[in-house]
């Protein structure tokens, strides 16, 4: 048995890659599955600055006939800029996937407006990403869950971990508020209480919890291409037209124990709304009609942290530092490696391991100014 311990995408999709190959697998989640930011975020897939994007890219075309049921991708992306600081910063990101062989095209004002309409005058212009893409973070989640358990797999939600039994070296049983669950390995994607869970056994997983949240509009004509980015946000026009952004800033908290935070922030969606009317200002007259939050994790360095541990021996820890979502086919199908065989055989992971920390000043959160407000 191998006990994946966090129902979001990056846990769920961990366990439809071993459920498949036909793996005994069981998910234990502490509330419901994609609940928190993995069914609560923009959307994206398009990480090429990730060892995985090359494997991201090449499984979101496929997700929806491997799980089964609708994830809404859509292919491609637009970037806006707003001036040329912008501009020049998209570039830079967007030559981290030109030079592994993936296309982009130049907008000019006049042809960023034909993609989207809604841009307005103060736009210089704008970058079409042939490749990439977004999905519906709710519908992607549940599919990975109905997925799972297609193939086998048995979820449990409300449930909540209270440890993980070892001996010997190696994880024996993983102990929740249901009773213990015996285990031949442990995967570890508990989000942002990764880090309580791996202490007991040892080991130190440095991350900063932070809400985010996401602003929604009510619906509007479809765009041809609706996944368009730009002045500091992230997100997609679903398909019933709706527009759903977020972006920052960080709100850095501190957890309580098992609780998640209240997620909802006022002055950030404000912020959010501001954005995106500068973005689209001829949509100044569109209302905001709901917003979403969550809370991720960040590492000090703000990449993934793909492990399998030596002590242990058979638990992986996984925390995807607010990127999870895009990456999450590529990252599950590279933690069932880690679980089964020790490696992933299609991408380098070596610079996503726990031990790159080694070093890490006890006071890493003060030094980088994500220390928590005072409530």
């Amino acid at each position: 048995m191998i006990v994946i311990i966090g129902g979001g995408v990056t846990g769920l999709s961990t366990a439809f890659w071993l459920a498949r190959e036909g793996h005994a697998v069981t998910v234990v989640e502490k509330g419901i599955v994609g609940w928190e930011a993995s069914g609560r975020n923009g959307g994206g897939c398009t990480h090429p600055y990730s060892p995985l994007f090359r494997e991201e890219q090449r499984l979101w075309p496929m997700m929806d006939d491997l799980l089964g049921h609708p994830t809404e991708w859509r292919p491609n992306r637009i970037k806006v800029a707003l001036d040329e600081g912008q501009l020049d910063r998209l570039w830079k990101s967007t030559r981290l996937a030109t030079d592994q062989g993936f296309a982009a095209e130049v907008l000019d004002r006049a042809a960023l407006r034909d993609l989207v309409p809604w841009v307005g005058e103060n736009a210089v212009g704008g970058i079409l990403w042939k490749y990439g893409g977004h999905a519906n973070p709710q519908r992607t989640s549940q599919a990975y869950a109905w997925a799972v358990e297609r193939h086998g797999g048995r979820i449990l939600q409300h449930t909540t971990v209270r440890g993980i039994r070892t001996r010997g070296g190696r994880a024996v049983a993983v102990e929740t508020s249901a009773g213990e669950i015996g285990c031949d390995a442990v995967v570890i994607a508990a989000g942002p209480h990764t880090a309580a869970l791996a202490q007991p056994l040892g080991h130190r997983v440095p991350m900063a919890p932070a809400r985010v949240e996401m602003i929604v509009t009510e619906p509007l004509p479809p765009i041809a291409m609706g996944g368009v980015d730009g002045n500091g946000l992230y997100g997609r026009q679903t398909l019933r037209g709706n527009l759903a952004y977020g972006g920052g800033p960080h709100e850095w908290i501190d957890l309580d124990g098992e609780a998640t935070p209240r997620p909802v922030n006022t002055p950030v969606m404000a912020g959010l709304a501001r954005r995106l009317q500068e973005m689209f200002p001829r949509l100044g007259h569109v209302r905001v009609i709901r917003s979403w939050g969550g809370i991720v994790e960040n590492t000090p360095d703000g990449r993934p942290i793909l492990d399998r541990l030596e002590d242990p021996a058979n638990v992986v820890v996984a925390s995807m530092s607010s990127v999870g979502f895009g990456l999450s086919p590529a990252t599950g199908r590279a933690l069932a490696q880690l679980v089964l065989q020790g490696r992933c055989d299609f991408a380098d992971l070596s610079q996503l391991k726990l031990s790159r920390f080694g070093n890490l000043p006890l006071d890493w959160r003060s030094r980088q100014g994500w220390d928590a407000l005072p409530v």
